[in-house]
């Protein structure tokens, strides 16, 4: 049987306090995401355990251990434990009832094969023992690893029937862990399959979307929904050049890490440049119940205004992170120039006011405004001087 190479985290006392708690390795098993990434020599992140334990016993006997339960997804099975400090999702063994696409009734089950029979990929569908490192791999999920291949477990359409986001899945982790070709019968039930998104909560197919489009380069699986007629059926609003701006935006994202700039993976920033317009962004936004806060970077960033104004100008008006956005949505060579103007650097408040121009014999009234909007506009144009520059602009005004 194959090892988990050794690492530090599946050693960590929190993780090994969690499962000897739950009765050790026959008892519960890493699953999943922690156990493939460390096979893939990836960073883990996440540690989620299955347990052949009911959830009511596992919440029992956490809270006699000392640590903290939270019933998070209870009816599913799924436990949220806290064990100094640590987080640990923990999930019984289960098998699915009935499904329509969107929501599954499931049983609970002792029986590892039959928890790992309904999961969705092989390589998603490997457990191991945290005390041996020994992995268990019941459906193939070490040999489609190693070739890059993302399989379906069992019957794909099956898969697909019972959770239609699993389309969307499919995309993700084919860009993460994909190698060569895709397999033209996996994208022809792909694009057959299409229209059964349309069932799912807009809010899960934004989130799928989002963690695309965050991945560190999403354009060749773009291109792969693209071809497959999934790319139209969630973001219609894409035009055809919209891949073509995710690159330039890639292209601007590496100019500016190369400047020192520490810029992380955003999967909106990405969505805005795929659409590449105000008014089109913001119809996906709202079809696919994007938050207020979302909805007003995207207005910020792809709006008309300011277009044309200097980096700090920009922050000023639209604030910092409208000014990055901006700069690397729209930006040429010189990003990482425009982006280190910013840096250690917030924009300052117009260091006079209305009583400075009414000590200077103005009377009160709309010429008071007038005044110092036009001030305003000079202080930013000349990059924001001191108070004593700025009462010599008020008064040459």
């Amino acid at each position: 049987m194959m090892q988990l190479p050794d690492a530090p985290w599946w050693h960590e006392p929190a993780l090994q306090r969690v499962v000897a708690m739950l009765g050790g390795g026959d008892w519960a098993r890493l699953v999943g995401g922690a156990v493939r990434d460390s096979l893939a020599n990836l960073p883990v992140a996440d540690m989620d355990i299955a347990t052949r334990r009911p959830p009511d016993w596992v919440m029992a006997a956490a809270e006699a251990a000392g640590m903290k339960a939270i019933p998070t997804g209870i009816a599913h099975g799924t436990v949220t434990l806290i064990a100094d400090g640590a987080r640990f999702e923990v999930t019984t063994l289960r098998r699915d009832v009935t499904t329509d696409g969107r929501r599954a009734t499931v049983a609970f089950s002792d029986d590892w094969a039959e928890d790992a029979a309904r999961r969705d990929f092989t390589i998603n569908a490997l457990y191991a023992d945290v005390a041996t490192g020994t992995v268990f791999d019941p459906t193939g999920g070490i040999a489609d690893l190693a070739a890059g291949r993302v399989h379906f477990i069992g019957n794909a359409a099956q898969r697909i029937d019972e959770d239609h986001l699993r389309i969307l899945r499919w995309f993700r982790f084919f860009a993460r862990f994909g190698r060569g070709d895709a397999d033209a019968a996996t994208l022809h039930l792909l694009r057959d399959k299409a229209p059964l998104l349309r069932s799912l909560s807009r809010e899960r197919v934004a989130d799928e979307f989002l963690r695309i489009l965050a991945l560190p380069n999403p354009v060749p699986v773009l291109r792969l929904m693209a071809e497959a007629q999934i790319l139209s059926e969630i973001a219609p609003e894409a035009d055809p050049s919209g891949i073509a701006r995710v690159e330039k935006l890639l292209a601007n994202e590496a100019l500016a890490r190369l400047g020192g700039a520490g810029l992380a993976a955003d999967g909106l920033l990405r969505c805005m440049a795929l659409i590449g317009d105000a008014v089109a962004a913001d119809r996906l936004a709202a079809r696919l119940k994007f938050s207020g806060v979302m909805r007003k970077r995207i207005a910020r960033a792809l709006g008309s205004n300011h277009g044309d104004a200097s980096p700090r100008a920009m922050a000023y008006y639209l604030g910092m992170v409208g000014a990055r956005d901006r700069i690397l949505l729209h930006g040429t060579d010189d990003v990482a120039a425009q982006l280190a103007a910013l840096t250690d650097w917030q924009p300052p408040k117009l260091p006079i006011g209305g009583r400075d121009i009414l000590a200077r014999g103005i009377a009160a009234g709309p010429d008071v405004a007038r005044i110092l909007a036009e001030v305003e506009t000079r202080w930013i144009a000349a990059d924001f001087p001191d108070r004593a520059a700025t009462l010599q602009m008020l008064d040459e005004v």
